[in-house]
């Protein structure tokens, strides 16, 4: 409980302090540098009790590969569906995109209908050993536990634990100067 409060305090001073013209400006000076970043593009995907969910994230990496299993580093809005979905079920899938997956990449970000309505129905989904849906066509997917969560500002800040890795060849599809991109 006391975590939750302190969340909630702390969301609410951020949401005051960023509305002076000062942070505002810090905020889109930030954003601009940002975006100058070129990130892989990936699917977040989980399943389990609270159902099916997923979103595109380009905020991934790995944290070690070290230890007793390696580790996945992923940052999602509160808002998304995926992560309350991901804290109830505990597991979630990173299917690393290849350059010629943007339709997959918009359906999951919510910029383009997904078909039927289903997210699910815009590619070729598998149970991960966790349940998690991978994406069968991903250069890359780590079917992780949930090791922990910690709610930064409007995002949860979520540690997995690697279960099952398996890939393909291909170029990935990137994300820079906010838009995708591919290598050359």
């Amino acid at each position: 409980m006391l975590i939750d409060r302190h969340t909630d305090i702390a969301a609410e001073k951020t949401k005051a302090i960023m509305t002076t013209p000062e942070r505002m400006q810090l905020r889109e000076e930030f954003l601009e540098a940002m975006s100058q970043l070129v990130s892989s593009v990936t699917i977040v995907t989980t399943d389990g009790p609270a159902g099916a969910a997923g979103a595109t994230v380009s905020a991934m990496t790995s944290v070690s590969a070290d230890g007793d299993t390696p580790t996945m580093l992923v940052c999602l809005h509160h808002e998304t569906t995926a992560a309350p979905a991901i804290l109830a079920n505990r597991c979630f899938c990173i299917n690393v995109l290849g350059a010629d997956q943007v339709e997959i990449a918009n359906v999951f970000a919510s910029r383009a209908a997904a078909p039927g309505g289903d997210k699910f129905a815009a590619g070729p989904f598998e149970p991960m050993q966790t349940g998690a849906p991978g994406l069968t066509t991903a250069l890359a997917r780590f079917d992780c536990k949930l090791l922990s969560d910690e709610r930064i500002g409007t995002h949860h800040v979520m540690i997995g634990a690697v279960c099952k890795v398996s890939g393909l060849d291909g170029k990935p599809l990137l994300y820079g100067n906010r838009a995708y991109q591919a290598l050359a």
